[in-house]
Parts: C-alpha cells; structure tokens; sequence
C-alpha cells in the first residue's frame, strides 16, 4: 500500500514541477572547403544546425545577437541585445566584419545568418545584464592554423570548456556550441584562442537563455496517454490493496 502511494505521489510530482535540473552540451561540426568558398546556408550545415536545434530544444523564449545592428569595423565594446532574453556587453579583440552571401572574407570567415559576424584572433569576454544559464554560438573557420577555442564561463564558481573543434582542418568550416548549466548560472562567458595571433576565428548567431527559460521537452501525446493510464492503474492498484480485508 505505502510503495503504491509513493509511486502514484512521484510521478504527479515529476509531471507538475514548474523547473528541473540540466547540465549539458551541445556540439555539431561541418568541414570547410576551403577558404575561397563557404560551405552553403543551411544545406551545408547539417551537423552545426542539428546541433543548434538540440540545444534550442530545451529553451522557450530565449534571444539570439546576430550582429547584423552593427556598422561594419564596429570594434569593443558592443552592447549585444538578445531580444526577450537580456543584454550584454562585450569586450576584447575583435571587431564586426561585413561579407556578402556566398562569399568569403577571402580567408575562410563568413557570416551564418544576413552578412555580419565577429571576427577575431584574440581573447574576448561578454559580460551579461542579468545571470544566464544557457549560451550558444556558430564559429567559423576555427582550427584550420591550430587554434582551439575554449569558452569559460563564470559567477560563482568558474567552468572552462575546450570546443572540439577540427585541428589543421580545411579552412571555412562551421560550427555550433551550446551549453546548459542551470546548477551554476552565470554572468560571464570569455572566449579563448589557443593559436591567438595565428590563428583568425568568425563567430555568429549568439543565444542567451535565463533558468526560467530553460523548460523541459513536451512529452508526446502518446506518451502523456500511457503516462495517465499507468497513474490510473496505480491508483486502482493501490485501492484494491487498501480495502483488501
């Protein structure tokens, strides 16, 4: 009769909680084809944009900075909007680089989405309005002289994270990082570059997302289905016990 109760308690519990718990990462990587030639929006990205749509699939509401609000040469500091999710200010190397669609900047970078992207070789750091506990981005030609992109993100407590990215790979690939870390929010993320000087990244499509924008996946109507029977079941289970004489 008691495990009954619990298990019938639980599980109502588990499908009314308003938050949950997540620490993950995301990754996805596509190889360039050199650096006179981008690699094709969004057909030539499966790998980056599915690994962009797992990440975006944990969150409701979040903002995403493009860059595309910035007068090409526009260096640090930038004010980043993320629209329904905050503000932020970045600063360090880099500044705001313009190439038309279909093209390259001649060495490998190129924007993801419109034309705009940050492009840098040195370390940078975005420094957000409010703590945040969801960061993602698309990189582009990162690795192919060496370099590694690390993002460390701190608050409270400081997590550094080493990108996997493709080392001496061809020039003009993509990527995508995300992170999720509910456990430690945080008000900082700063961007590292192993092969600084040597070797030039291009970053893209930045998006933010706050705990409360962190939500759980919809179950399946089928799945919701089963998931009331069971309860059902429990619940007739546990009667037939109770007044079992």
């Amino acid at each position: 009769m008691k495990k009954v109760i619990v298990l019938v308690f639980a599980a109502v519990f588990l499908c009314s909680a308003p938050a949950f718990a997540l620490q993950a990462t995301f990754f996805g990587e596509d190889t360039g084809l050199g650096e006179d030639t981008p690699l094709a929006i969004p057909g030539g990205i499966p790998n980056s944009l599915a690994a962009q749509a797992d990440f975006l699939s944990n969150l409701v509401g979040v903002g995403t900075e493009d860059f595309e609000g910035f007068a090409f040469g526009t260096s640090a500091p930038l004010t980043l909007t993320f629209p329904g999710a905050g503000t932020a200010t970045l600063e360090g190397g880099g500044y705001v680089n313009t190439v038309p669609v279909g093209q390259t900047n001649g060495v490998g970078r190129y924007a993801v989405s419109g034309t705009n992207y940050w492009e840098t070789t040195d370390v940078f750091a975005i420094e957000f309005s409010a703590p945040v506990a969801a960061f993602g981005f698309f990189g582009v030609d990162i690795g192919d002289f060496g370099g590694q992109v690390t993002v460390t993100t701190a608050n409270s407590v400081e997590v550094v994270y080493a990108i996997p990215n493709t080392i001496n790979g061809p020039g003009g690939s993509v990527l995508y990082f995300g992170l999720i870390d509910t456990d430690n929010p945080f008000v900082k993320v700063t961007f590292g570059n192993t092969a600084s000087g040597v070797d030039f990244f291009g970053f893209d499509d930045m998006t933010i997302g706050s705990v409360e924008q962190v939500q759980p996946a919809i179950p399946e109507p089928g799945t919701m289905l089963l998931l009331g029977s069971g309860l059902v079941g429990l619940a007739g289970l546990g009667r037939r016990k109770f007044f079992k004489k």
